[in-house]
């Protein structure tokens, strides 16, 4: 079969990013499939604005032009952004002949192309909902205009309507599709969450010298490593490192990334006097890299801001906490936070950060026991339900079940 996947942000293991289409798109050709990756690039020795170049990776040939995006854009730009990608990448689209297109958001927009292609080619598409747009970014208020909000539910109709599967990456996001589109629900055939890439962590590598790096050895050590964004709600994470301190000077906060609000959480840091103290800020760095820094830690975190739309992600740094042996913090409630105390993995902490609330967290820090059976727990309920093999063969059963009129028979959700 060959396989066309979409997706705006593709990102390979040396880069900075998640690489589920990357680990994905590897297994699918595995398993004999032919599979092109359309996607942009901010790199302009890659490729440039008005002209597509072709690398191969790994037995995946990746279509890119060049289209900057960060997290540090204004709205707009950003807007303009996925516009931009959708114009070019529709008439690439258009142009490639294949069996399949997987088009994995966000944004919403990434869904055009592909209806185009079954409009206009009969060509099917699976749609990957990474993020439940526009919800999410109404609930943000980054789309506060009511025709472009009315448009856009529109669109992520349309989309729905008219894709052979759905797939979901979490069952929170399931609940919100149907409860909005009830005619969604026999498209969804899975749900499949985010990847615990296991082989990545499992690889022999040499814990991050943390004495070195932060001028002392700490204790219990809470990584973060990812966006530094509006929805992050990473001012928590500095609260509570401020709170703790006065607890247990040994607890520190290790936040890698890069994003819009850095320097604003920097500033934070330094008012109440934790930056360099307790809370560390470092750059960015590559999927590769995450493995040493999982290992020298105690464990991995994930942050949102106080909305609830936003409860039902599927962050990366959940995924890739588990997949290294560590418990998973968070700071919201949803699936997420059902899993963790169900499976006992890791800590939910509440939304508002008090002196009690630091007092239970140290508390917490320093119950070995429980911390060695969470790392047992964590790494065991990354193999039996996250890891990339088990989302791969649910993505190659949908695969089996298209049929000629573009849509999956006989298949039921799991």
């Amino acid at each position: 079969m060959k396989i066309v996947y979409l997706h705006q942000y593709f990102k390979l293991p040396i880069e900075r990013g998640g690489t589920r289409s990357y680990d994905l798109a590897k297994q699918f050709v595995k398993a004999g499939h032919s599979v092109s990756v359309i996607t942009t690039t901010s790199d302009k020795s890659v490729a440039t604005a008005n002209s597509w170049t072709v690398i191969e990776h790994d037995g995946i040939d990746v279509h890119y032009i060049y289209t900057p995006y960060g997290n540090g854009m204004s709205y707009p730009k950003r807007i303009w952004a996925f516009f931009k990608f959708m114009l070019f990448s529709t008439i690439r689209l258009l142009m490639v002949k294949c069996d399949v297109v997987l088009a994995t958001s966000t944004p919403l927009t990434i869904g055009i192309p592909a209806l185009l292609k079954k409009w206009l080619a009969k060509t099917p598409y699976i749609f990957e909902v990474r993020d439940v747009w526009p919800e999410a970014v109404i609930a943000v208020g980054a789309i506060k205009n009511k025709f472009f909000q009315k448009t856009l539910l529109w669109l992520e109709r349309t989309i729905y309507r008219n894709a052979a599967s759905i797939v979901p990456l979490s069952t929170d996001m399931r609940k919100s599709i149907i409860e909005r589109f009830p005619e969604a629900c026999p498209k969804i055939h899975h749900v499949i969450p985010n990847i615990a890439e296991l082989n990545r962590f499992k690889k022999s590598v040499i814990p991050v010298n943390l004495r070195e790096k932060l001028g002392f050895q700490p204790g219990f050590t809470v990584l973060y490593a990812g966006t530094f964004g509006r929805v992050n709600g990473l001012h928590k994470v500095v609260e509570l490192a401020a709170m703790t301190q006065k607890l247990d000077a040994t607890l520190c906060y290790i936040l890698l990334g890069e994003g819009i609000l850095k320097q604003e959480i920097i500033e934070q840091a330094k008012s109440l006097g934790i930056l360099n103290e307790n809370l560390y800020v470092f750059d960015s760095i590559s999927k590769d890299e995450l493995p040493a820094w999982y290992a020298s830690v105690s464990m991995g975190s994930s942050f949102v801001i106080e909305i609830k739309e936003l409860w039902a992600n599927s962050a990366n740094k959940f995924f890739d906490t588990l997949a290294a042996g560590k418990p998973v913090l968070i700071n919201h409630e949803g699936w997420q936070a059902k899993t963790i105390r169900n499976k006992e993995v890791g800590y939910v902490l509440p939304s508002e950060i008090t002196e009690v609330t630091a007092k239970k967290f140290v508390t917490y820090t320093k119950n070995k026991p429980l911390h060695k059976q969470q790392c047992q727990n964590a790494l065991e309920l990354a193999e039996s339900e996250y890891s990339l093999e088990v989302a791969s063969q649910r993505y190659l059963e949908i695969f089996g079940k298209l049929k000629p009129d573009g849509k999956c028979h006989n298949t039921q959700y799991e």
